[in-house]
């Protein structure tokens, strides 16, 4: 179960039964995986079929894993420099059917399924259990502020920020409004969550009662 199917050459068998066993499992996984992560059902298409793709890749190479590595990581970083920008989780999800494809590739069946099915389930048990989540601790944020032209944004809000927040961070500037406003970006990090509300208030004040925005930070919301 652990020694590779493959001899000195791979033959039609070998091949139909490394492809039957990295489809399944991999199905499987992107089953399992769906639980936990909030995406499309292609996505979940794409994953399970991409431990045998890569398998297929690693075996078409004679197991040379720098060659297939090599191709691999290419057709991966065009598809990634084409693509939407993912989340943790799926990136997480791909290299693990990576991982299993290599394994598949070199024809230990037993350990690809173990590498695929096996970091599923801890995965989805680790994701169930509140480890890391510090309820003391309030989440980072994303801020946007849009403020009229005629006011100075290099330190219009430090005391506000000084007052409400533990850590500032400036993400970016941009001109909205045909240039007669600024939208103004930060990574912010409440001292109390409780005081979201009188926080923004007081931006409120300071900006005109323009538009303010405070969102869950992830990399692509600090995207101006």
């Amino acid at each position: 179960m652990f020694d590779s199917i493959y001899t000195s050459t791979v033959t039609a068998g070998q091949f139909f039964l490394m492809a039957s066993v990295a489809l399944i499992s991999g199905f499987v996984y992107a089953w399992i995986m769906s639980f936990r992560i909030r995406s499309t059902p292609r996505f979940f298409f794409v994953t399970a079929i991409l431990p045998f793709i890569i398998a297929t890749v690693i075996t078409f190479v004679k197991g040379n894993i720098g060659a297939g590595v090599a191709i691999g990581g290419g057709v991966f970083g065009l598809i990634r420099f084409r693509s939407a920008q993912g989340t943790a989780d799926e990136l997480a999800a791909i290299l693990i059917t990576m991982g299993s494809g290599i394994a598949y590739g070199m024809g230990y069946l037993g350990y690809g399924v173990i590498i695929l099915l096996g970091l599923a389930v801890i995965y989805s048990l680790v994701a169930s259990l509140p480890i890391f989540e510090h309820k003391n601790i309030a989440p980072e944020m994303t801020l946007r502020v849009t403020i009229p032209e005629s006011l100075d944004y290099s330190d219009v809000f430090d005391d506000i920020f000084l007052h409400y927040c533990r850590s500032v961070e400036k993400a970016g500037v941009k001109t909205t409004g045909m240039g007669s406003m600024f939208r103004l970006s930060f990574k912010i990090h409440l001292k109390d969550p409780s005081e979201e509300k009188a926080f923004i208030d007081e931006l409120r004040t300071r900006n005109g009662n323009l538009e303010i925005a405070v969102l869950p930070y992830e990399e692509h919301t600090a995207q101006l």
